[in-house]
């Protein structure tokens, strides 16, 4: 099975870098005691390293032969003890061109290898960094080209803290913001306090966003599109097209937005509990787009006889239309405890009778954990969290893999179905002032949604800085 997700080295990032460069200050202004930043220059650079112990289909007996044929090998991570790496340093430039706009861009370079066999063997993968890892030798590109545009509509002022692709200032509670460009979907929807950035917080997929939330994105997770948000007191209204792959979990983008093209929609009203701030969002999301459905799919091996086809037993690449529709809706909240503590939650149902586009092999997903620092002890800076997640296959799906199609990530020619879950724990310790050392730990049982396989113990360094 090709190993679609990983993308092919491209080699033009800073092209554009140069020119957006030249008009920002010398250095980068900071943060702390700055009202309004009108430029901005920040980089990232984050290292993961991961290994994982012995897994338990390996336990004498636990498989049966007769069930995984010769011919149709498990897919499913099988190397005993196995590792995998990436490695990303990324350039943020903004400025601010004219009154309420911002312009950014960034540039990264990524290098990275997964686990032997490539990116296959789990609905929701242990790194979110992973889909962007180009190999053993680094590989640079433009990551994010936008325009974020604010109306301010009064109803007092909001300050806005310098963070990456965020300039320090001053925003109105009212206002309407625009952003068009090349960026990611999960710049402007479910952006969680506590889980949304695998290089601060938690690895796993799952604790990025909602595992069945199938995002329209380029095999690194970016896109085209434009996104509109209105902000009313506690109330937030998002709205957004963005372009998806030109085929599944592909690197080429499909740039006819009136034709293909992925929607989504997000309500979110924040509100206080006991004087703790929290919020609660909303999501409906519709791709449409060049996809296939499990039905056909596996129609299509029962007429094979279940042999290999011209694809063999990848299926669902005989069977794509160009207009099917994939949809879903999901709620997500995050509530403030005492002190720097706080919880979270995400759920997620999706229709299930379609292929996934570009994100996780999942159709229904959820997540709750509790994510805090550590003022209690004398660390204020350190981070840790802890969250457990669960996902879920369609009957469709279920039924595909079971007859002994396979899927992108995957797929072991047959299935003794069990909901996918994972336990996730980190703890950071912030080494200076804007660097941390990271240690993670994911079990997840029945990987691939396999109750033959299993559990499987991930352990993970991760090193991050920001300057």
């Amino acid at each position: 099975m090709p190993n679609t997700r990983c993308p092919q080295p491209r080699a033009h990032a800073f092209r554009a870098l140069i020119a957006i460069t030249l008009t920002t200050t010398a250095a980068a202004v900071a943060a702390q005691g700055v009202e309004r930043e009108e430029t901005q220059s920040r980089f990232q650079t984050t290292w993961i390293s991961q290994r994982h112990g012995t897994f338990g289909e390996q336990r004498p007996g636990r498989l049966d032969a007769s069930k995984y044929s010769s011919d149709n090998p498990p897919y499913s991570l099988t190397a005993p003890r196995d590792k995998t790496y990436t490695f990303s340093f990324t350039g943020y430039f903004g400025v601010r061109p004219w009154e309420g706009g911002e312009l950014y861009l960034n540039a990264e370079v990524t290098q990275g290898v997964p686990f032997t066999g490539g990116l296959i063997g789990l609905g929701g993968f242990y790194n979110g960094e992973i889909t962007r890892a180009a190999g053993t030798h680094p590989e640079a590109y433009r990551q994010r080209l936008f325009v974020r545009q604010t109306w301010n509509h009064g109803g007092g002022e909001q300050a806005v803290d310098a963070d990456l692709n965020w300039m320090a200032g001053q925003v109105d509670k009212n206002r309407t913001v625009l952003t068009v460009g090349n960026f990611s979907t999960l710049d402007v929807f479910d952006r969680n306090k506590y889980a949304s950035d695998p290089r601060r917080q938690f690895m796993n997929w799952g604790g990025m966003t909602h595992a069945a939330f199938d995002y329209a994105a380029d095999a690194r997770g970016f896109g085209w599109g434009a996104a509109a948000e209105w902000y009313q007191g506690d109330w937030a209204l998002r709205a957004g097209r963005m372009t998806g792959p030109v085929t599944p979990n592909a690197q080429s983008m499909d740039l006819k937005l009136l034709k293909h093209y992925g929607d989504q929609i997000e309500i979110e009203h924040d509100h206080q509990i006991s004087g703790q701030p929290g919020a609660v969002r909303l999501l409906v999301w519709r791709n449409k787009a060049l996809l296939a459905g499990f039905a056909d799919a596996t129609t299509r091996g029962k007429q094979l006889n279940w042999q290999p086809g011209f694809n063999g037993m990848e299926y669902i690449l005989d069977v794509r239309s160009g207009n099917r529709i994939k949809w879903g809706a999901g709620v997500d909240f995050e509530q403030a405890l005492a002190g720097e503590w706080g919880v979270f939650g995400r759920a997620m149902w999706a229709d299930g009778k379609t292929e996934t586009y570009a994100f996780a092999e999942a159709d229904r997903s959820a997540a709750f954990g509790l994510s805090g620092g550590g003022s209690g002890w004398q660390r204020p800076k350190d981070r840790m969290g802890l969250a457990v997640m669960a996902n879920y296959l369609s009957h469709d799906r279920q039924n595909y893999l079971a007859s002994g199609g396979i899927s992108f990530f995957i797929g072991d020619g047959w299935l003794r179905y069990r909901p996918e879950t994972a336990i996730e724990a980190y703890y950071s310790i912030a080494v200076a002032a804007d660097a941390a050392l990271t240690v993670d730990l994911q079990q997840v049982r029945n990987p691939a949604y396999n109750a033959d396989r299993g559990p499987v113990t991930i352990y993970g360094v991760r090193l991050h800085a920001e300057f």
